[in-house]
């Protein structure tokens, strides 16, 4: 055999080892179910997201709510001060409990909203088709998603809030931290000892009662806005960006107090001038204390980040799932097909 030979031999080789490990993995990502695909998708999604704007979340929950040291400083002040005290490090503080529960979120709250919507439009013709659709089936997704992962959410709260709940003055002026919870699953096992299982839902009620509307009209204002878009700009992704940013937008502001409330009620057991001595009942008994004792501004504290964060979260929530969608080969879901029917 001549060295040409060899090569031409060494080259097929090569390209039949190639062919056949991209067929494995074109037959391995095809042989999942759609609805796997759509769990991976919106995992990733969420996490690229969250991780994104960690900063600007954890500067919201020190505004939610009221930490010793922020209750007077804006947004940009109060980022100031996370840096001069914890450094860059600081702003990431819980992000890990943070992105442990979007992915699971993400990935239900996709996955279900698809699957909800496929049965409604099955078992319930005569709701007929519309946005008006994608408003019940996102409202439920959404709940779904709470319910199974908040008690990671109580976490997240818990290690963003804790920067100055034991902080003591040095003789020169400067500040040490000393944490309350060491990590996830730290917050989780005390939590849990000190109140068990409901415990680890105080909350959830508000979370429910702001999920529910929020989640319901990003979708419904998403698809509304979607239908008035010519066809031949249906899959632009700058207009899909456009309209699921405006559609976040609108739906958090109408929801926005009742996250405050949320926020308070997480807390509310934790060492604080504040909000040690504080316990909200429900929703409605939150909503009037908060108004009554800090001011109806209150429930609207730390909504100007939100602004600046939910832009480019849902931007890049969007731009992820999309990209995830395509590698992952997601074929459009068709009206009759579920779970059952997606392998």
């Amino acid at each position: 055999m001549n060295p040409s030979q060899g090569s031409t031999l060494s080259a097929n080789v090569a390209g039949f080892v190639d062919g056949s490990s991209a067929k494995r993995e074109v037959s391995y990502i095809d042989n999942l179910p759609v609805y796997v695909k759509e769990l991976i998708a919106g995992g990733a999604a969420g996490a690229f997201a969250k991780t994104a704007v960690a900063p600007l979340e954890r500067t919201k929950i020190l505004l939610q709510t009221r930490t010793e040291g922020f209750r007077s400083l804006g947004v940009f002040q109060s980022m100031k001060k996370v840096v001069k005290h914890e450094g860059v490090r600081g702003f990431y503080k819980g992000n890990g409990a943070s992105v442990a529960r979007i992915i699971p979120y993400a990935a239900l709250h996709f996955m279900t909203y698809e699957q909800y919507r496929c049965w409604i439009l099955n078992n319930y013709p005569s709701l007929g088709t519309g946005p008006h659709i994608d408003l019940l089936a996102g409202s439920v997704a959404g709940g779904t998603a709470v319910l199974c992962t908040y008690p990671l959410d109580l976490a997240r709260t818990k290690l963003a809030y804790q920067i100055t709940d034991t902080r003591t003055r040095s003789g020169l002026g400067s500040y040490h931290t000393r944490p309350v919870y060491n990590g996830i699953k730290d917050v989780l096992m005390s939590v849990y000892k000190a109140g068990g299982v409901r415990a680890l839902y105080r909350g959830v009620g508000p979370t429910l009662t702001g999920i529910l509307p929020y989640a319901g009209l990003k979708f419904y204002i998403y698809e509304k806005l979607k239908s008035h878009v010519p066809e031949e700009h249906q899959r632009s992704i700058v207009m899909r960006l456009s309209c699921g940013a405006l559609a976040g937008l609108l739906g958090q502001t109408f929801t926005y107090p009742l996250d405050v409330v949320r926020r308070q009620m997480q807390v509310g057991d934790m060492p604080s001038s504040l909000h040690g001595q504080v316990r909200f009942r429900n929703s409605i008994e939150g909503l009037t204390m908060i108004v009554r004792n800090q001011g109806w501004r209150q429930l609207f504290a730390g909504l100007s980040i939100n602004y600046i964060k939910i832009v480019p979260s849902v931007a890049i929530g969007f731009t992820a799932y999309d990209s995830m969608k395509l590698w992952l080969r997601i074929p459009p879901r068709q009206k009759t097909q579920s779970i059952s029917s997606a392998a």
